[in-house]
C-alpha cells in the first residue's frame, strides 16, 4: 500500500523548528478549543531531544564479492558519507567528505571484485511510489541549481586522497565480475561505463520497453535484464553488437529477478501471471500465484522447476526481497515462501521435485544473502532463546541443501543485513540494542563473539545509559486478535499518573522492534519515544495487524485497509491498554505515527476521540477513494462490474474523513509538499475539513521534501513540534 523505506532522520537545535529556513510552521487555525485535562507534569528527563537524535545510523552496508573489504553509509546529523573496512582489523573510515545537510542520499552501494574501488548513487528518492512529474529529482535544501542522480566511484583505501569520481547519470549501479565497467539504468535504458572513469558512460544497447535490473553473467561477458513492456516483462540477454538480444521463454505473463547458474550456462526467473483476465472481487483476498523457471542462456528454451499451489499462503511474498530468489551450489535454486504461514526459505533441485523447507520454525526469515560459494544461506530472522526475541532479529546460517540452520548472535540485541565477506572468512551486518544505535560488526565465519566497528562514530553526548528498555507486551482487539507492541515506561518512583502516547508505524508491511530500528524513518521514531518515556509520558509502540514478524496470516488479514479498516481495531486496544495502566493518566492519552501511522492516526481522532485525547498525524492517508479511487473506477469500465461498487462504498467507510462529525481531539498534522508516496492534497483536503468542522488543528508544512524527510533539518523540525505539540495538549513541562 504505502510501502516505503524513509531514510533522513532528525536532529534538533534548541529552538521550535518553526524557525529552521525553509520551513513554513503555520499558526493554528482554532475553531473549538477542546479543552484538555491537565495533571502534574512528571519529572523532567536526563536528556535534551538534540541528543538522542544526535544517534549515527548505519545503512547500505555491503561486501565485495571477491575480497574481504565491506563498505556502508553513515548518516550522522542529516551528512552521509561513505565509511569501509577489511580484515585484518577491520578499522573503519571514511572514504568520502560530504559536509552538509543537503539531502541528497547514498544508495546502491558496490564494492568491487579486488576491493579497491566503492561504487554508488547520490541524490534521488529511491522510495517513492511514484516519479515526480518531469522525473526532477528532489530538491529539500532549495537549491538554485536542479539536484541530479549520479553515480559516482570512489578508491576503497582512502590512501590516496583522490577524490571520488562521476562517472554518469544513472541509477542501480552494478559492477562486472571482472570489475572493470560498471552497468546502470538511465531512462528506459542500460548503459555502461568504465569504473574509473576513463571514458564517457554508452547505451549499452536497444530494446522496446523499460529495461531495468541489469546482472552480470558469471563472467562478465553477457549482461541479463528485465524488459517491461506494460502487461507482460520478459528477460533478455544481451551479448554484443553483433548478436541479437535473446529472449528466455517470452510468454504473456510477467518475468523478473534473473538469476545465473554458477556456471553462466543457464537463469533462473520468478513468473507470475501478466496483468489483464477477468476482474476479481476487490474485497475478499485471492492467491497470487507464481512459479520458478529456468531458461538455456544460448537457446532461450525454459522449462518449469516449481509452481506456487493456488492459495493465500503460497502467495508471492511480501517481505523483504520478495521472493529472495538465488541460484545455489550444488544444482540447488534457493527462494522465499511462505506455504507453512512463515515466510521461510526453501531450496530445490534445478531439476524440480519437492521444495526443501530449510529454517522451519515460528519466526520469518528477512534480509536473505547467499555465500560467495553458494553453499549457504546467511540471514535474519525473529527468533532466538531469549525473550522477546520476536520483535528483535539475530543473525542465523544453513547450508542450502539441509534444513540446520545455526544461531551466529543471540541475546538481547539486534541484528540484520548479514553479508559474508568475498573471502569466506568474515560476516559482516549491522548490529543495534535497545540503547546502542544501528552500526557495523564483523564476526569470524568459523566461530567466535560479534565486534563492533565504527562505535566512534556515536557523538559522546548521545545518552546511551539513559534509554529505556522497552518491554515486550500483549493485548487483544475487540474480534479477539493478540497484538503485540514495546512499552516505555521510566516508572519514576512515587510521580503523578503521567499522559500515555500510542506511536503506530507505518508501511504497513513494518515491524517495531525492541531496540533501535533498521530503517532510519523508525530509528528517529523510536528516538522520539524514547524522548517522551524520558519527560513525562508512557509509551506503546503498536504492531497492528498488516506487519510483519507475526506470520501469514498477520500480515495478510481480512477487511483491512480499504476493504474495511479492520486493523484499526488493534490501535483502538492499544489505547485502552494504556488507559488501563497504573502509571497513565487515563484522561491524557496521545497518538502518532506516520505514512499509515498517520492513516490509523487520524481514525483514532476520528473515531475514538473519547480515548485519544489530542495526535500527530505526518503525511497520512485520509481519503481511500483519493489514493485507490480513480482505480476502482477505472475498472468499472470492462464488461465484468465485480464488487466495484460495493468496494468504493467501503473504502470510503474506511477513511478517516468519513467520520469528521466524530472527531472532537486536536490534531497537528505535518507532510512535505513533494510527497511522493502519500498525494500532499491528502493534508489540503482534510484541513479543509477540519476546519469547515470546528475541529481544532495546527499545520506543519515542509516545502519541497519528500515523504521520508531527506534533510536533518526537517526531522528536527517535525520531531520537536511533535513533543511541543503533546507537551502543549497535556500540560508537560
Amino acid at each position: 500500500m504505502l510501502a516505503l523505506r524513509p531514510r533522513s532522520r532528525a536532529g534538533i537545535r534548541n529552538a521550535i523548528a518553526m524557525s529552521v529556513a525553509g520551513l513554513c510552521l503555520s499558526a493554528a487555525i482554532t475553531i473549538a478549543a477542546g479543552a484538555q485535562a491537565n495533571g502534574a507534569a512528571a519529572p523532567s528527563g536526563s536528556f535534551t531531544l538534540e541528543q538522542v537524535l544526535s544517534y549515527p545510523f548505519a545503512t547500505g552496508l555491503t561486501a565485495s564479492p571477491k575480497s574481504s573489504r565491506i563498505a556502508w553509509v553513515i548518516d550522522a546529523s542529516g551528512v552521509r558519507n561513505i565509511w569501509t573496512a577489511e580484515e585484518p582489523d577491520f578499522k573503519a573510515h571514511a572514504i568520502t567528505d560530504y559536509r552538509a545537510d543537503d539531502g541528497q542520499e547514498l544508495t546502491n552501494l558496490a564494492v568491487s571484485p579486488d576491493g579497491r574501488w566503492v561504487v554508488y548513487v547520490r541524490g534521488g528518492d529511491h522510495d517513492a511510489n511514484w516519479a515526480a512529474e518531469g522525473g526532477l529529482p528532489p530538491d529539500p535544501d532549495h537549491s538554485p541549481v536542479k539536484p541530479k542522480v549520479e553515480i559516482w566511484a570512489v578508491h576503497a583505501d582512502g590512501a590516496s586522497n583522490q577524490p571520488p569520481k562521476l562517472l554518469a547519470e544513472g541509477d542501480e549501479p552494478v559492477i562486472s565480475p571482472r570489475g572493470d565497467r560498471v552497468a546502470f539504468t538511465k531512462g528506459q535504458a542500460i548503459w555502461t561505463v568504465p569504473i574509473d572513469g576513463s571514458a564517457a558512460a554508452k547505451q549499452l544497447f536497444f530494446a522496446r520497453g523499460s529495461n531495468g535490473s541489469p546482472t552480470w553473467s558469471p563472467k562478465g561477458d553477457r549482461l541479463a535484464f528485465v524488459s517491461n513492456r506494460g502487461d507482460h516483462s520478459f528477460i533478455g540477454i544481451f551479448t554484443s553488437d553483433s548478436t541479437p538480444i535473446r529472449y528466455l521463454a517470452p510468454s504473456t505473463s510477467h518475468d523478473r529477478s534473473p538469476k545465473w547458474s554458477p556456471d553462466g550456462t543457464r537463469i533462473a526467473f520468478v513468473r507470475t501471471p501478466g496483468t489483464g483476465g477477468a476482474p476479481e472481487t476487490v474485497l475478499e483476498l485471492h492467491p497470487r500465484p507464481w512459479s520458478i523457471w529456468t531458461a538455456d542462456a544460448s537457446t532461450g528454451l525454459g522449462r518449469l522447476v516449481w509452481q506456487s499451489a493456488k492459495t493465500l499462503l503460497s502467495s508471492v511474498p511480501t517481505t523483504d526481497g520478495g521472493t529472495n530468489l538465488s541460484w545455489a551450489a550444488g544444482g540447488r535454486i534457493v527462494f522465499l515462501n511462505d506455504t507453512d504461514g512463515w515466510p521461510h526459505l526453501y531450496s530445490v533441485a534445478e531439476t524440480g521435485g519437492t521444495p526443501l523447507l530449510l529454517t522451519p520454525g515460528s519466526f520469518m526469515a528477512e534480509f536473505i544473502t547467499l555465500s560467495p560459494d553458494g553453499q549457504s544461506l546467511v540471514y535474519s530472522a525473529n527468533t532466538g532463546n531469549t525473550p522477546g526475541d520476536g520483535d528483535r532479529r539475530h543473525i542465523f546460517r544453513v547450508p542450502v541443501d539441509r534444513a540446520t540452520p545455526v544461531a551466529l548472535t543471540s541475546g538481547t540485541g539486534l541484528e540484520w543485513t548479514p553479508f559474508v565477506t568475498g573471502d569466506g572468512s568474515t560476516i559482516a551486518f549491522v548490529g543495534a540494542g535497545a540503547q546502542r544505535p544501528p552500526l557495523p560488526m564483523v564476526i569470524p565465519t568459523s566461530s567466535g563473539s560479534p565486534r563492533g566497528i565504527a562505535d566512534e562514530a556515536i557523538p559522546a553526548s548521545f545518552p546511551t545509559a539513559d534509554l529505556v528498555i522497552p518491554k515486550p507486551v500483549t493485548f487483544r482487539a475487540a474480534d479477539g486478535t493478540v497484538v503485540h507492541g514495546q512499552l516505555f515506561d521510566r516508572n519514576d518512583a512515587g510521580s503523578a499518573k503521567k499522559p500515555g502516547i500510542v506511536f503506530v508505524h507505518g508501511g504497513p508491511p513494518r515491524q517495531m522492534m525492541l531496540g533501535w530500528h533498521y530503517m532510519d524513518y523508525y530509528s528517529n521514531s523510536y528516538a522520539v519515544n524514547q524522548y517522551l518515556a524520558n519527560h513525562g509520558y508512557v509509551v506503546l509502540s503498536v504492531n497492528y495487524r498488516l506487519g510483519i514478524g507475526y506470520g501469514h496470516n498477520f500480515h495478510h488479514p481480512a477487511h483491512a485497509g480499504s476493504a474495511g479498516a479492520s486493523e484499526y481495531q488493534d490501535v483502538k486496544a492499544g489505547g485502552e491498554y494504556l488507559r488501563l495502566l497504573a502509571s497513565v493518566d487515563s484522561r491524557r492519552i496521545g497518538i502518532w505515527g506516520g505514512s499509515y501511522g498517520g492513516f490509523l492516526t487520524a481514525m483514532a481522532l476520528a473515531h475514538n476521540s473519547d480515548i485519544f485525547k489530542a495526535g500527530v498525524d505526518m503525511h497520512g492517508v485520509h481519503n481511500w477513494l483519493d489514493e485507490s479511487g480513480s482505480r476502482l473506477l477505472n475498472a468499472q469500465l470492462r464488461y465484468e462490474k465485480s464488487d466495484i461498487k460495493k468496494a468504493l462504498d467501503v473504502a470510503w467507510t474506511s477513511s478517516p474523513v468519513s467520520a469528521i462529525a466524530t472527531w472532537k481531539s486536536p490534531v497537528l498534522l505535518i507532510q512535505g509538499d513533494d510527497d511522493r508516496n502519500v498525494h500532499f492534497h491528502e493534508t489540503v483536503d482534510l484541513a479543509r475539513r477540519l476546519s469547515t468542522a470546528g475541529v481544532s488543528y495546527e499545520e506543519m508544512v515542509i516545502p519541497d521534501e519528500i515523504h521520508g524527510f531527506l534533510r536533518h533539518a526537517s526531522w528536527a523540525s517535525a520531531d520537536s513540534a511533535t513533543v511541543s505539540y503533546f507537551n502543549k495538549q497535556f500540560g508537560v513541562k
